[in-house]
């Protein structure tokens, strides 16, 4: 399928699966309460002639209702590629037209929700520079259509002809459903909130005390988020290494696949928890540009736990040459309040910042990266001669600051960083079309 040629639309399974959805909802809000009749008895499910009349009444203008918000919807969306941009038109009385650069994309997603499988569906999302308002969802697309519509994208924001076939991938790392399982039970906020649900539970038993509902609910609760959670979200997690990018893909319920085009990750995170440390294992969260709000949180995390070499190596991958464990890190003031566990260093291609003694992180930024050098001082600081260097990306979950320098060391790490982001990004260029640039 070539979709510079023509106009495209949705699959035209959407319009039935909206109309599903709609009278879904309606037989749950209202269809249901209409078969209800009061009886002596209470209020119960009996189809007499009468509600069974009331239900047809009410339900037959709703399926209509139903049928023409999802034709509408289905007409209502057009797509096509011309040359480097994504055209999508929307409305039938009154057409919207979006142009996207495909220089923009940072982030182009393909998902699956459990119902759209049962079809053959998938969705797909194309994450722009600017944050979630300018994200684009095509709901929803033929599973092959959408992988399609995926590689041609890829390819002509890397500077390539659109019929050039999907770039071959090499797997890097798949996370085992026993190794996730134990990571996310092997951190101390998550033992503590077991160990308190046993507890209340126990107490709840013995002396039949309703108020310790109160300590098990939420623990229940909060570990079904720390833990189930991400066990479904992050299920089958694979991640593999491709010329148009890292390709990422999760999920049990719901399949995600995620590919990141090369120069879009912004900062990258070793998270160590100290439970972790004994099996050598680490954690890789990231700041992707483009990703805002609920999408965010979701790709937050490049990889939910690896050996740490295997980490490295993928942070070399994201920021090419980079080795973090070479750079040497000199402590923070022992006057601060940062610790002797605070550490911070630089070299030619990245600044890498670690802090944390029960979570150890180490934050790495590629001077490319960096938008801006500044620093800062609280009163704290300035009272003892100390202040803090922000390495700043676009807003995301790591953030790059080495705290608790010295006066002096501080503003030389701030002019040396300076010159340093200024030289790699001329280097670097723009990551618009980099295939183009290679060849």
């Amino acid at each position: 399928m070539r979709f510079s040629e023509g106009v495209h639309r949705l699959h035209w399974a959407t319009a039935p699966l909206r109309m599903f959805v709609i009278l879904s909802v309606y037989f749950v809000l209202l269809g249901l309460p209409l078969l209800l009749t009061q009886t002596e008895d209470g209020v119960v499910l009996v189809l007499t002639p009468k509600a069974v009349a009331r239900f047809v009444i009410v339900t037959v203008p709703m399926a209509f209702i139903a049928v023409g918000v999802g034709l509408w919807a289905w007409l209502a969306l057009r797509f096509r590629v011309d040359g480097d941009d994504l055209v999508v038109e929307t409305g039938l009385l009154r057409t919207r037209k979006r142009r996207i650069p495909l220089s923009r994309v940072q982030a182009i997603d393909v998902v699956r929700p459990l119902v759209t499988r049962l079809f053959g569906l998938a969705e797909l999302r194309v994450e722009l520079a600017g944050g979630e308002q300018n994200a684009i969802a095509l709901r929803y697309l033929g599973r092959g259509t959408a992988q399609q519509l995926r590689a041609e994208l890829l390819a002509r924001a890397a500077g390539l002809p659109g019929h050039t076939p999907e770039a071959p991938e090499r797997p890097l790392w798949r996370v085992s459903g026993g190794t996730l399982l134990a990571s996310l039970v092997l951190r101390l906020p998550v033992l503590g909130t077991a160990l308190l649900l046993v507890v209340s539970l126990v107490l709840l038993v013995l002396y039949a005390e309703l108020g310790m509902l109160a300590v098990t609910i939420p623990a229940l609760l909060g570990l079904v988020r720390a833990v189930v959670a991400p066990m479904v979200m992050y299920g089958d997690f694979t991640v593999a290494i491709s010329p148009d990018g890292i390709r990422l893909r999760s999920g049990l319920l719901e399949e995600r696949m995620q590919t990141v085009p090369p120069g879009r990750v912004q900062a990258i995170s070793i998270v160590e928890p100290s439970l972790w440390r004994s099996y050598g294992w680490a954690r890789l969260d990231v700041t992707v540009a483009g990703y805002a709000g609920e999408r965010q949180a979701l790709s937050s995390v490049l990889l939910p736990v690896a050996p740490r070499q295997v980490a490295l190596h993928l942070v070399a991958q994201v920021f090419p040459g980079a080795d973090v464990d070479a750079v040497r890190l000199l402590p923070a003031s022992s006057k601060g309040i940062a610790g002797a566990a605070s550490g911070a260093g630089t070299d030619d291609r990245i600044f890498v910042v670690r802090h944390g003694r029960v979570c150890r992180r180490t934050d790495v930024i590629a001077h490319a990266r960096a938008q801006s050098v500044r620093l800062t001082q609280n009163p704290l600081q300035r009272s003892l001669g100390l202040a803090t260097v922000h390495i700043d990306a676009p807003p995301g979950p790591v953030r790059v600051a080495a705290a608790d320098r010295d006066l002096g060391e501080a503003r030389a790490i701030l002019e040396s960083t300076a010159r340093r982001a200024q030289a790699a990004r001329a280097a670097a260029g723009d990551p618009a079309r980099w295939a183009a640039r290679r060849s």
